[in-house]
Order: C-alpha cells, then sequence, then structure tokens
C-alpha cells in the first residue's frame, strides 16, 4: 500500500522592498530647499501591498 502523500506548506516568499509588510517609508521634504521634515508609510509599489514577492 502506498504512503499518502503530503503537501509540504511553504510561506511565498517575502518582498524584498517592504520585507513583508506591504508598507514603506519615505522621507517628506519640504521647502524651497528640499529639508527632510519626517517620514510617511505609503504602499509599496513592488508588491502592491500584499507582501508577497512576485515573479
Amino acid at each position: 500500500m502506498a504512503e499518502p502523500k503530503t503537501t509540504a506548506s511553504t510561506d511565498p516568499a517575502k518582498c524584498p522592498a517592504c520585507k513583508g509588510t506591504g508598507e514603506v517609508s519615505r522621507t517628506v521634504r519640504v521647502g524651497r530647499k528640499r529639508r527632510a521634515a519626517g517620514e510617511q508609510t505609503g504602499l509599496c509599489l513592488a508588491c502592491l501591498g500584499s507582501g508577497e514577492a512576485t515573479d
């Protein structure tokens, strides 16, 4: 009798740009001299917020 096949539960690869979170931080620049005022988070454009690496 053959043994039942087991499927390996592999997690999808994480996006290298956002490290699987789906969000990335960007520096906010203001003023004429473009000084850095802080950071804000936004949607990762590499994975479109899913956190999974695309093929």
